[in-house]
């Protein structure tokens, strides 16, 4: 069987463009997976872990992306959604988060998975359950993100990650590190593996 080249793809994983509402995204068919997670669990180090380089702003100040930012693989998408938690917002910037995550989640017909990010030493919360929650009316899948790996130890880790499959209920838990450089390329061919290659049409690549 031909394995796809992760290395090589990973490479090639470029900032496409941002958008602030479904009218704004990509109006083609690619395939596309939600990284999604508190403002401050690592989503753009992760972003940047996955690409081995800096394409995505690391900010300092937990909730300031607000917009849906997508880039582009070969074969599909990964898109950076505002985080949850933490973020010093307005009832009204609350509301219209809630809004896009949503109508994201609930309508995004391109979208085919959601990537959970959480620090490795954070529980699983009502927040990620709500998470679960929008995506089952849709039936789409989820896997767990763990960062920052690196703060503990090897069994440590293993026990973070023992403990939340058991919370969350999904199978599907990687950790990693950006440090340690832990974890990317097993993220990237579990998505496309799982998620990508079963809706993935024989030959075809995406711009």
């Amino acid at each position: 069987m031909n394995r796809p080249k992760i290395q090589s793809n990973s490479q090639k994983l470029r900032f496409l463009t941002s958008a602030v509402d479904l009218h704004g995204c990509p109006s083609d068919k690619v395939p596309e997976v939600a990284i999604v997670g508190r403002s401050n669990a690592g989503k753009s180090s992760l972003i940047n872990g996955i690409a081995g380089s800096r394409i995505a702003q690391v900010s300092g100040t937990p909730g300031k992306t607000r917009l849906l930012n997508f880039y582009q693989f070969p074969r599909y998408r990964l898109v950076d959604m505002p985080g949850y938690g933490f973020a010093a917002r307005s009832g009204s910037e609350q509301r219209d988060w809630t809004k896009m995550v949503e109508a994201f989640l609930g309508k995004r017909e391109n979208l085919i998975g959601l990537l959970i990010v959480m620090d490795i030493r954070r529980d699983w919360s009502e927040d990620e359950d709500n998470l679960i929650d929008w995506l089952r009316p849709r039936m789409l899948p989820a896997a767990v993100v763990l960062t920052k790996a690196d703060k503990l130890s090897k069994s440590a880790m293993l026990e973070r990650v023992r403990t939340i499959k058991k919370q969350s209920g999904l199978e599907s838990v990687i950790a990693t590190s950006t440090l340690k450089k832990l974890g990317f390329k097993e993220i990237e061919e579990f998505v496309y593996e799982t998620w990508v290659k079963p809706v993935d049409g024989p030959g075809s690549e995406s711009p």
